[in-house]
């Protein structure tokens, strides 16, 4: 019986047999398959540690912590400006992952060597703020949703690490990341009216709660 992580690659798509190329080496590797963020993930004892991510021109490993990563071959590419954490490692057929094969499970198990340490990377003061672990993880998951968070102001971009970062518990900060991230998308900040009623625009003043009501 197929699961829907088969339905996923077995689905036509863009890079389909580079997918299942990666899809072959991933599952080779003591790694746990799911589909977050409409990509295959793959993760060791919950904690993620490569993400596909197809692109027009190529198709990426996305590794997590790729920061942390030897990369003696330098072949790691840093996604956006503003990335910390995360790494790309670009194929752009079967013929370059067959050829890759070696170095991407060299990667692979030198990240799970990472989480097995328990080995993170200290939070960098940014010009809006300090990025928890979580947000960091996201961005380098999501190149769409950093190229919309470093196009906010530097108040807006604060205000959002500001509300990610107040929970004690990962799990938490993973639920308002999950909460904020269209609003993001849409270029909105935190505070910003979504309605369109604010007298304060851009800001919102709470003229919702009054359509609301009525």
């Amino acid at each position: 019986m197929s699961s829907i992580n088969d339905a996923f690659f077995q689905k036509p798509q863009r890079w389909q047999p580079e997918l299942l190329a990666l899809r072959t080496i991933l599952k080779s590797e003591p790694l746990k398959e799911s589909i977050k963020w409409r990509n295959a993930c793959y993760s060791w004892e919950d904690k993620n540690i490569v993400i596909l991510q197809p692109f027009k021109h190529y198709l990426a490993l996305g590794f997590f912590k790729g920061a942390l990563l030897s990369d003696t071959l330098a072949l790691l590419v840093k996604p956006g400006e503003h990335t910390q954490a995360g790494r790309q490692l670009r194929v752009d057929s079967v013929e370059d992952i067959n050829q890759k094969e070696v170095t991407i499970r060299q990667y692979l198990q030198e990240a799970i060597q990472i989480e097995q340490k328990g080995i993170n990377l200290e939070p960098t003061e940014l010009r809006s703020g300090i990025f928890p672990e979580e947000w960091a993880s996201r961005l380098a998951a999501t190149p769409v949703l950093e190229q919309a968070f470093n196009q906010l102001t530097p108040g807006r971009q604060r205000a959002y690490q500001i509300y990610f970062s107040a929970p004690q518990q990962s799990i938490t900060r993973e639920r308002r990341i999950d909460k904020m991230a269209p609003l993001i998308l849409s270029g909105k900040g935190i505070n910003d009216c979504t309605c369109g009623l604010s007298n304060k625009m851009p800001y919102c003043d709470g003229s919702h709660k009054q359509l609301q009501k009525s």
